[in-house]
């Protein structure tokens, strides 16, 4: 039942005037040593959430979701849907419901050995495997019904786990003890009073 609300979910976040950037390049693989593992700072308006990434077993999720941080993508959205003791999710939601234009979609890395496991950070998407782009979740709980099914071998199913918070779950759980109403893409989901992501930068 919730991955069935998930996938509802992103198709609406994604139908609704989705457009893709011009002149999308492609991809580039990070090029980083096995020891790297970059964290980026989310300063919301409920307090600050660090998150370190994994490019060793997320690479192209990684390097994706790093495109939209040092392009500024995620600066001035919203946290648009909180489902408590599931996930909070954002990516391209101001709070007057406008969506940002994003790039091409990724292909899908959710059997990469990593779970959706509470404090994680995961890739939305819609039914079909590769549809990922800027959207993203943090698990607010042990989500094993999103992780990758034990016999996919082909990347099909699941929801690709790329970092977990390292600081700030606290902030995470105030964001999901928000008031709910009806004021953004997913019905009964939003923050009345709308949790807006002021940056999200790459620490140094």
């Amino acid at each position: 039942m919730r991955i069935t609300t998930l996938l509802c979910a992103v198709a609406l976040a994604t139908v609704a005037g989705r457009s893709a950037l011009a002149n999308d390049a492609p991809l580039a693989l990070p090029a980083t040593p096995a020891s790297a593992a970059p964290q980026v700072l989310i300063q919301t308006s409920l307090g600050n959430i660090t998150v370190e990434l994994n490019p060793q077993r997320a690479p192209v999720t990684v390097q994706n979701f790093l495109r939209y941080v040092k392009e500024g993508h995620y600066d001035g959205t919203v946290f648009y849907r909180v489902v408590p003791g599931f996930v909070i999710q954002a990516g391209s939601y101001d709070a007057d419901v406008h969506y940002r234009a994003v790039h091409d979609n990724i292909p899908l890395e959710a059997n990469n050995g990593l779970k959706n496991l509470r404090g994680t950070i995961a890739m939305a998407r819609e039914e079909d495997p590769n549809t990922a782009n800027a959207e993203f979740f943090i698990n607010l709980g042990d989500n094993a019904d999103l992780d990758p099914q034990p016999d996919d071998i082909h990347n099909r199913t699941g929801y690709a786990v790329f970092g977990k918070v390292v600081s700030g779950m606290e902030v995470v759980d105030k964001i999901a003890a928000v008031p709910l109403g009806d004021h953004g893409p997913m019905p009964g989901a939003a923050p009345v009073d709308p949790v807006v992501i002021k940056s999200v930068t790459l620490v140094p």
